[in-house]
């Protein structure tokens, strides 16, 4: 099934705000009813693809059937842009400028190479595309022009699995909850599990280095990839071949993050474990976010650290963010903020575990809330971007941002961040709720991950890549990396070129001139364009 054009995931799984919600975004921000709703997919004129005829013969004996080169509207409507907010206003207003002219469904690794042959030939543009859940500009490539969107869902299996030494391979267009189920089949998970995890692929997770809601325990996703196999226009690179080597620097760090800017991820090989016989989460209350930001550094530098550990702040627990499905229920909440703690592994484990991160947890402040807030979060954990389409459809703007630190600078990249989203909408006239918490930890520093909800104004778009703009600069100033694990994108790419220096980024574009010489792949994506996209020639 495909996810809904105009939104997020499955339509049956929308629902609309409660009354209270409507009620309080109108008081406390000034949010205005939307008059009308998204354009009907039915309702978008489309151009007809302009798909050359030769390069499209070409493609056709490439995939081995007119079948798996589609260019009708709706499945080309259904592969342009990805699911930031900018992304969805754009086409619910019926801007259709990033349409792919076509959509290719390889079904293996060699069928990818003779797409990336057709594609150089004809000076096509190529952009991969696995479960369309970028929220980072990752799917538009710049300059516009004609271009092909590849959809790896055909390569959606579970290719290997080695029991003795705990590892899988994967097809880079296996959907999260479809790789979670094989794996299942044979005692195994993989234990990614981040937001956009019932629609994401593997390929996806690792094109951006993804992070799970369970990092504290199972680590990125970038830390388990083992190995993996990059198809490009000059050939094929296989990545990696035991678990640790010093037969110099590690080429799966090219590929982990290229966002398809280098090549086409065609299988990746994942450290995988037992399934846990025993999964609790549990709440906690700390007066304020520096003291529960303490008990959260304390665990995952001294231990022992849950699986899953996140702490939201004082705006995001008293909206009620980090329970989705209870914001707007009444249920009253005291002042300060929310922890969430999480356990996985044996029952012996967990429960040891559990009890001596109590006493650390307690030793900070915090006053333990029981098992129920730790159900209401599992049960809503990706209810969030539903949550924001929600929002969209009643007039409201609601959008996310995140970025990482050493702890020293945490608490002043979290006040930079705040200040800059604050004064940049509040200038702009739509004064923002501007929440946050913190969702991935590490010895040495953790994430911040921002939600700004506000009023819709005059022009949505325009407003937030003023304020997104102004907290990039932030994060920079105060030391914090662009992007935790959205990705670069289009939307990062400058600060991300800032990021990286001068020296770092013509060593990348060196790599990408190596692997991709025309410049096709993703084009404009992670790095700017070396020169113009080449167009269809033909």
């Amino acid at each position: 099934m495909d996810m809904l054009w105009s939104g997020w995931g499955d339509p049956a799984e929308a629902r609309p705000l409660p009354d209270t919600v409507t009620g309080l975004l109108r008081d406390l921000l000034g949010v205005k009813p939307r008059e009308t709703g998204p354009v009907a997919i039915e309702d978008l004129t489309v151009p007809k693809s302009p798909l050359a005829p030769a390069a499209r013969r070409a493609l056709i004996a490439a995939l081995g059937g007119e079948a798996h080169v589609r260019t009708d509207a709706g499945t080309r409507i259904r592969h342009t842009r990805g699911k930031s907010t900018p992304d969805l206003l754009r086409i619910r207003e019926g801007d259709l400028a990033a349409v792919p002219a076509a959509v290719l469904l390889p079904g293996g690794h060699d069928e990818v190479l003779a797409v990336l042959r057709v594609c150089a030939e004809h000076g096509l543009p190529l952009v991969p595309f696995g479960g369309g859940t970028s929220v980072v500009g990752g799917l538009a490539p710049e300059p516009r022009g004609t271009f092909v969107a590849l959809d790896l869902r055909r390569m959606d299996g579970l290719l290997a699995l080695d029991p003795v030494s705990r590892t899988a391979t994967l097809g880079p267009g296996l959907r999260a909850p479809r790789a979670e189920e094989l794996l299942a089949g044979h005692g195994f998970t993989l234990g990614h599990f981040p937001q956009s995890y019932e629609w994401a692929t593997i390929g996806g997770f690792a094109a951006t280095r993804s992070s799970g809601q369970a990092s504290a325990g199972y680590g990125r996703f970038d830390e388990m990839v083992l190995s993996l196999t990059l198809a490009t226009p000059e050939g094929t690179l296989d990545t990696g071949r035991a678990p640790r080597s010093a037969a110099g620097p590690d080429l799966r760090q090219l590929v982990l993050g290229s966002e398809g800017a280098f090549g086409v991820i065609t299988s990746v090989t994942v450290r995988v474990r037992p399934v846990p016989r025993a999964r609790v989460h549990e709440g906690w209350h700390f007066p304020t976010f520096e003291q529960g930001t303490t008990a959260l550094r304390r665990l995952a530098q001294d231990g022992p650290r849950p699986t899953v550990l996140r702490l939201s702040d004082e705006t995001e627990t008293l909206i009620g963010l980090a329970d989705p499905d209870a914001i707007g229920s009444g249920t009253s909440r005291a002042a300060g903020c929310t922890a969430i703690a999480g356990y996985e592994g044996t029952q012996e484990d967990t429960e040891y575990r559990r009890e001596r991160a109590g006493a650390v947890l307690r030793a900070c402040g915090g006053t333990p809330l029981g098992e129920e807030p730790g159900r209401r979060w599992a049960h809503g954990r990706y209810s969030a971007p539903y949550l924001r389409d929600a929002l969209l459809d009643a007039g409201a703007f609601a959008e996310t941002l995140e970025t990482a630190a050493f702890w020293s600078r945490l608490p002043g990249l979290y006040a930079s961040v705040r200040e800059a989203l604050t004064a940049t909408l509040t200038g702009a006239g739509t004064p923002p709720l501007v929440m946050c918490h913190i969702s991935h930890v590490y010895e040495n520093g953790a994430s911040l991950y921002f939600t700004v909800v506000c009023a819709r104004g005059e022009d949505p778009v325009a407003h937030w890549r003023r304020a997104k703009h102004a907290a990039n600069e932030a994060i920079l100033a105060a030391g914090g990396t662009i992007s935790h694990h959205h990705g670069v994108g289009t939307d990062h790419r400058d600060w991300y070129v800032r990021e990286a220096g001068p020296l770092g980024v013509d060593a990348l574009r060196a790599v990408k001139r190596r692997l991709d010489p025309a410049g096709l792949l993703n084009p404009g994506v992670l790095l700017p364009a070396d020169r113009p996209a080449p167009l269809n020639a033909d």
